[in-house]
């Protein structure tokens, strides 16, 4: 009977509970993934969807570059990846941004404790001088933009931390330009990486051994989203496509530089919807 044939589900985010309650009602021989298929789907945004990014796009780009650097300071950031839904989004100050966590991705956080390394740090407070790095989402009617901005707090950083920010901001005008439709995202991550010396790689997308594999990510519904600019993503990206691209360094002693903003795949090459500033916006 029908009843009985294989059902396709999303494996990455059903809970085991939920889908043995599931199984109770509609009984089955087989169960297979879905994963693939679904996010193939949402990986190619709808006018009406792209509407709702760009009016998100805007939003951050407002709070990020003119809004923060005046007060230093949306809900929870939803995630595809078990148990990585954030309040927020990532915050530091200083070396504090260099703090490993379970996130995958190149920037780190002290946090309340080891328990929670989210929001800010009560034993880190904010000092003059200070590299502050701010990586967070932003959300509009379910959907989500990602952005990361810089700041100096009261003082000038060490040239060595300048010349590490600007080259993070080459390269992200490097993978902007090869957001085209057609484009393999496999060999645009390689093609960047091949690109890089090894004294620049030491730290690149993290700190020393602590590094995230991957130059950007896809984003809508969840903000880690297939295709990622990463190896093992052969799938040509196609219009309609929407690409965070955040290439960041670690800096030891001084925090993590670099910069993130949200790209339209387009015909010309990446279009951001979070606006072009360089970042190291001077605050305080």
């Amino acid at each position: 009977p029908a009843s009985r044939e294989a059902i396709h589900v999303e494996t990455e985010v059903i809970p085991y509970a939920l889908l043995q309650r599931f199984m109770k009602h509609f009984p089955c021989n087989t169960l297979a993934p879905l994963d693939r298929q679904v996010a193939r789907t949402r990986a190619v945004k709808s006018q009406y969807e792209l509407a709702i990014m760009e009016r998100a796009g805007a939003i951050h780009r407002r709070a990020l570059e003119d809004l923060a650097p005046a007060l230093l300071h949306q809900g929870i950031a939803r995630f595809g990846t078990f148990g990585s839904e954030i309040v927020l989004g990532q915050l530091g100050f200083g070396e504090s941004s260099l703090y490993p966590t379970h996130f995958d991705g190149p920037g780190g956080c002290v946090g309340l404790e080891p328990a929670a390394p989210v929001l800010g740090s009560r034993a880190r407070k904010l000092r003059k001088g200070d590299l502050v790095f701010v990586d967070i989402g932003c959300g509009m009617a379910g959907y989500h933009t990602d952005k990361t901005m810089t700041y100096t707090f009261g003082g000038r950083l060490p040239g060595e931390a300048i010349a590490m920010q600007q080259r993070c901001e080459a390269i992200e005008r490097q993978l902007a330009a090869m957001l085209r439709p057609g484009a393999i995202p496999s060999e645009i991550y390689v093609t960047v990486m091949k690109g890089l010396d090894a004294g620049f790689l030491e730290h690149f997308m993290g700190l020393g051994d602590r590094r995230a594999n991957f130059l950007g990510h896809g984003i809508g519904l969840h903000v880690d989203e297939p295709p990622a600019i990463a190896e093992g993503f052969d799938d040509p990206l196609e219009e309609g496509m929407v690409i965070a691209l955040e290439p960041k360094r670690g800096v030891p002693g001084v925090g993590m530089v670099g910069i993130e903003n949200t790209y339209l795949v387009m015909p010309a090459g990446g279009r951001s919807i979070t606006g072009n500033s360089p970042g190291l916006i001077p605050a305080g």
